[in-house]
């Protein structure tokens, strides 16, 4: 089993920045990717970051140039959102994803979410 956790919300102003931690209990080492996902009221849940651990990483085209994620020092049990030039449209509840596989069976762990509010 994997547990993840995230911490780091607040509310910053337009233009301002943000970093998010994700840290993950359990079996950590079956970790594959990693994922940063927000949901905006009354809005689908997006993706904003992706990472493998292999080192391919993807982002949504809106944050792209502004947000930036990135493994922690902690090894494999830590993940960060770095959020810089944040917008209004930003706002959002920001979640944790970690997949992770116990052969053949892959699984998902979802954190509470933290939430972050961009004022103008």
């Amino acid at each position: 089993q994997v547990q993840v956790a995230e911490s780091g919300g607040g509310l910053v102003q337009a233009g301002g920045s943000l970093r998010l931690s994700c840290s993950a209990s359990g079996t950590i080492s079956k970790i594959y990717y990693w994922g940063w996902y927000r949901q905006a009221p009354g809005k689908q849940r997006e993706l904003v970051a992706g990472l493998y651990i292999g080192g391919d990483i993807n982002y949504a085209d809106s944050v792209k140039g502004r947000f930036s994620i990135s493994r922690g020092n902690s090894g494999n049990n830590t993940v960060l959102l770095q959020m810089n030039n944040l917008e209004p449209e930003d706002t959002a509840v920001y979640y944790c994803n970690a997949k992770w596989a116990d052969a053949p069976t892959h699984f998902t762990s979802w954190g509470q979410g933290t939430r972050v509010t961009v004022s103008s």
